[in-house]
Parts: C-alpha cells; structure tokens; sequence
C-alpha cells in the first residue's frame, strides 16, 4: 500500500510570535519550525500500519518554502521511504484551498492507497486542507480518527472518530483521506541511525510546471481568503479576590463584578 503524509510545518506552540509590519503576518525569524502536532500522528499511524501490512511505501509531502526541508528531513528519520517538496514562489501566500489544488495535483499522478494528514494546523487552526483535498480527488473523507482497522484485503477501513459526546464508528473503502486525531497512537523518537540516514536521502523537489498548474490557480492570485489583519488576544485583566463578609454577600459580589464590570450577562 503506498501511503502519503500530507505535512506542514508551523511555529513551535511555546514561544512568543511577533505580528508583522504588515499587521497581517507573523515575524519568522528566529522562530522555531516543526512538524505540525496532529501531522506527526498522521506520519506515526502510516509508519504503524507499513509496519502491521508489512509491505508499502510511506512518503511525505509538504507545500512551502525551502526551510520546509527540515520537516521532510525529519519525516525521513522517522522511517518514511521518500520525501516530496512542492515548492514555488508561485505557491506563496496559497489559502487552505490553493494548498489542496498543489497537493491535488501531485496526488493525481501517484498511486496512493490511503492518504493522511492531521486534522488542523495549530498555527492558524483552519481544517479545511484535507477537505478540500478529498473533495479534489474525488475520494471519501473520515475526520478525526482515533483508531483505523483494516479489512482482511486491506481494501477498506474501520475507523473510529471523535465526535461531540461520543465516538461514531464507520466503515470508507480504499483509497480514502484520513485526518488524525490525538490520542490515535503514541508518537515514537527518531534513532541516530535514522537521524544519519536522513541526511544522505534525497528531497524530490517539484514546481508549479512540474504539477501542471496553472499559477493563476495558486498562491495570491488562486486564493479565496485572504487575512486583512491579525491581532493579539487581550491582556488578562487582574485576579479579585473576595475576602471580606460573608458567603452571601461575596457571591452577591461577584455577581455584581460579573454583570456590571464585566459585562459578560
């Protein structure tokens, strides 16, 4: 079964990001990239189900600038087979929809049995690439997956999804889309072996002309939505604390707080 891990790399949740000069981005320098969490329990779950099916391939692909590289290096030394770079400045400032029609483009021309991704970004939390890629392709979609088995063929699925208040099971014949969910596995650390290994592999680069795509289809000029303008959450205002009367007259208080300086009722 030939596998692709749909990737991207984004900041690393725990620092400090800076808005732009353009009030519509973020500062990149100095920041630290990584593999998109969710991402990485796509790769991880591909890896694991090679490893069950023993036989296939697992190959990652990601769209974006040269220092995605690091990403797909890093995929390497986790045990994927190959790595795909779909790289043009043609692709720069590409919406989730765009994204998808690069990967939709490349995807077409390969044999995929089962396709994975994380189901967001946790930079800017869209969800919408997978989608829009299955809706591309032409192949069904399960989101959210917690748990996959495969039938005896490995020509379908059994995939358990997270949903509001519950798990909902269904059954998607093969090839399919399959975002992942946390919880679906636990992720494993790359070996010095793979690590060393990973540098001498090559990084297959392919451009806008490669995929066939029309550049008016992609990046600024192809993308639908385009962000005006980011801002930083507000400062937290200061902590009260009700030390003075009794039980009543605090929750009275506190309501009051709540009603008139707050305003949150």
């Amino acid at each position: 079964m030939n596998i692709f891990v749909c990737i991207k790399q984004v900041p690393e949740t725990s620092q400090s990001v800076k808005i732009g000069p353009d009030g519509a981005s973020i500062v990149e320098d100095g920041l630290k990239m990584v593999i998109n969490p969710y991402d990485e329990y796509a790769l991880e779950e591909s890896l694991r189900i090679k490893e069950r099916l023993g036989k296939g391939t697992v190959t990652v692909v990601t769209v974006g600038p040269q220092r995605c590289q690091e990403a797909l290096r890093n995929g390497l030394s986790l045990g994927a087979d190959e790595v795909v770079h779909l790289c043009d400045p043609a692709f720069d400032g590409s919406d989730p929809l765009a994204i998808a029609r690069i990967l939709a483009a490349f995807l077409k021309t390969q044999q995929p049995g089962l396709i994975w991704a994380g189901k967001q970004a946790v930079d800017d939390d869209c969800a919408m690439v997978p989608q829009a890629l299955s809706e591309l392709l032409g192949l069904p979609l399960v989101s959210e997956v917690k748990k996959v088995e495969f039938t005896a063929d490995a020509a379908a699925i059994t995939a358990h999804r997270e949903v509001e208040g519950g798990v909902e099971v269904v059954s998607c014949p093969l090839p399919a889309v399959l975002t992942a969910q946390k919880g679906l596995n636990e992720l494993r650390y790359a070996s010095l072996k793979g690590i060393m290994a990973s540098k001498k592999k090559p990084i297959k680069v392919l451009a806008a002309k490669d995929l066939g795509l029309d550049p008016a289809t992609v990046g600024r000029p192809g993308a639908k939505v385009r962000i005006r303008k980011i801002e930083y959450p507000p400062a937290r205002q200061g902590t009260v604390r009700l030390l003075t009367g009794d039980v009543a007259a605090q929750v009275a208080e506190a309501a009051r707080i709540i009603r008139e300086d707050l305003k949150l009722v």
